[in-house]
């Protein structure tokens, strides 16, 4: 595969765990799979990897094998990602992509024990009472995946300087996701909306769980995830601040995924925020108006590339 070999990749076991990676990603993360096919050739499996080791840890605690213990579970992730830390390459083909992945960009551990101990928080916590309190979940299981993409983005300053933007991203990505699985994360238990922002428009969960069970949109619900979608879009305007402190290489990849992801914002707001029991999708023909020039001018320059050398 040309990515693999663009990358360096050539033991034959690294390159079958970089493809299940990808494999994940395709599947189960079509707008930022889709975004990562700008990135140049070389850079597209590492961000597969890091895609598919958080998805891998989602699963564990959403989508739990029939008798299993997501918590029991999760802490065999967390051993598994002690392993890479202490050099090891653990057998379970995402983790060693993981691994390679960690040690040629240096990734910072401390990003994933963050990230575990946000997946571990949604097997104990059901709801939130204000945003600050929320903020420790987003960042352990959002803003830390801007932060862990950024080395492998690459940057025009010091990595210090691009980091607010990269955490933002990862902060207005996961706001979407909120707004989006409102319905499925009830079903779940959980609840993201924080409770006390809720209540100021007359809004608990008990409400949101009657909307979902009828069918039956709610003017509150409306007005209050209204409000939750122009905060939300704030966030995106932080985030889009720092695509320029990213190699040019890397930003129309980025630049890409946030203009898809907030494009869930807009299907939002045109179903009228009824989003208990409809799930926004953008809709095919803008996910290729937004990507398909773009792929076409990557194509062409790198192209063009291939003639000059």
């Amino acid at each position: 595969m040309s990515e693999l070999d663009a990358a360096g990749i050539t033991a034959p076991a690294l390159r079958a765990a970089y493809t299940e990676c990808r494999r994940i990603n395709a599947h189960h993360g079509r707008t930022f799979f889709l975004a990562t096919r700008l990135l140049p050739a070389r850079t597209r499996p590492f961000a597969h990897a890091l895609y598919g080791f958080a998805r891998m840890a989602d699963e564990v605690v959403d989508n739990p094998a029939p008798g299993t213990d997501p918590a029991v579970a999760l802490d065999d992730v967390a051993v598994m990602v002690g392993q890479v830390f202490d050099g090891g390459t653990p057998a379970d083909p995402v983790l060693a992509a993981l691994a390679d992945t960690v040690r040629r960009h240096d990734l910072d551990r401390e990003l994933f024990d963050a990230f575990l101990w946000s997946m571990a928080m949604d097997l104990k916590v059901t709801e939130y009472a204000t945003y600050a309190d929320l903020k420790e979940y987003i960042h352990g299981s959002a803003e830390v995946i801007g932060l862990q993409m950024l080395p492998v983005f690459g940057t025009v300053v010091p990595v210090e300087e691009a980091m607010p933007g990269a955490a933002a991203l990862g902060e207005a990505f996961q706001l979407t996701n909120f707004l989006r699985d409102v319905g499925e994360d009830l079903d779940r238990g959980r609840l993201y909306l924080p409770t006390g922002e809720l209540a100021a428009f007359g809004v608990d969960r008990e409400l949101l769980e009657w909307s979902r069970a009828r069918g039956l949109p709610d003017r509150r619900v409306r007005r209050a995830l209204a409000v939750a979608v122009a905060r939300n879009r704030a966030v995106y305007r932080r985030a889009e601040a720092g695509i320029p402190l990213l190699r040019p290489e890397s930003r129309d990849c980025v630049r890409t995924a946030l203009t898809l992801y907030e494009g869930i914002l807009d299907e939002i707001a045109a179903l009228g925020y009824d989003v208990l029991n409809t799930r926004a999708v953008v809709p095919r023909r803008r996910r290729a108006a937004v990507a398909l020039p773009r792929l076409l001018a990557s194509t062409w320059s790198n192209s063009r590339l291939k003639v000059r050398s």
